[in-house]
């Protein structure tokens, strides 16, 4: 058996007892049980954080599209505020 065939064998086997654990209704929880209320404790949580997140992406999008312009007029401002004084003191 060269190494091809020996992978080829290692693809077969996971594949059939994959489709067997599955037919049989063995899951992957790795012997964690949840209880049904921990359950919804979870989602509710994850839900709280994604809309916090959501909400973060909104603000930066608001700072960058809105005030993306208004802060480099700001930052020119300040490079010809500086250029000027420069020039006052040269």
């Amino acid at each position: 058996m060269n190494v091809f065939e020996f992978v080829i064998a290692i693809v077969i086997v996971t594949g059939v007892l994959s489709l067997l654990r599955h037919r049989m209704g063995i899951r992957d929880d790795h012997g964690v049980s949840v209880e049904p209320g921990e359950k919804s404790h979870e989602n509710e949580r994850l839900r709280n954080q994604v809309q916090q997140l959501q909400e973060r992406i909104r603000v930066l999008e608001r700072i960058v599209t809105d005030r993306g312009v208004e802060t480099a007029a700001q930052i020119e401002a300040l490079r010809d505020r500086d250029k000027i004084a420069e020039e006052d003191r040269g």
